[in-house]
């Protein structure tokens, strides 16, 4: 083969793979502004949340809101999340959250294994795997969360969602803690 159709043929190659890598985080002294965020703290009570999943590959964008409940129980953090999709489906998730320093776990029926969080300043990373329910069943994806506190009542979220490896969308969300 010659050099210049085997330099295309690895360009062709690589370019997808390299933007599968997704977004890294931003320098946290950057958002120290912000303040910690302490997702006990904020997750306790009543909260409510408006989302989308894009795909990465086409298909049809996904919005969503989510009612969120969050109550202690003894060394645990319940968090009740309630989905409505804009076709109409409704899920329900409930998170069992432990922490342990500034190293968090957590388990929910949907969730393979454990769940495994770490506080860093205002940002917290949420790492599991889930099956998503799908028309013929479910799906194992994995989710590396990322939230940001931007004040008391406000909390971001953007999340890569991959499958063998390789990115196959991303979730935004907009958390809002109610009264």
């Amino acid at each position: 083969m010659r050099p210049l159709r085997l330099a295309a043929l690895l360009l062709l190659i690589i370019t997808p793979l390299v933007g599968c890598a997704g977004p890294t985080r931003p320098d946290p002294a950057g958002l120290a502004a912000y303040g910690a965020l302490d997702l006990e703290r904020y997750f306790l009570g009543r909260s409510k949340a408006w989302g989308l999943f894009e795909p990465r590959f086409g298909g049809n964008v996904r919005q969503f809101t989510v009612e969120l409940l969050g109550r202690q129980d003894g060394a645990d953090l319940v968090l009740e999340e309630d989905f409505r999709f804009s076709d109409g489906e409704t899920q329900r998730r409930v998170w069992r959250i432990r922490r342990q320093g500034d190293q968090f776990t957590g388990q929910a029926d949907d969730v393979l294994g454990q769940a495994k969080g770490v506080a860093q300043g205002n940002g917290f990373r949420w790492r599991y795997d889930i099956t998503l329910k799908t028309d013929d069943g479910g799906i194992d994806v994995s989710f590396d969360d990322w939230l940001y506190r931007f004040d008391d009542e406000v909390v971001l979220n953007r999340a890569a969602v991959r499958k063998f490896g390789l990115e196959v969308g991303q979730v935004l969300i907009a958390f809002r803690k109610l009264p």
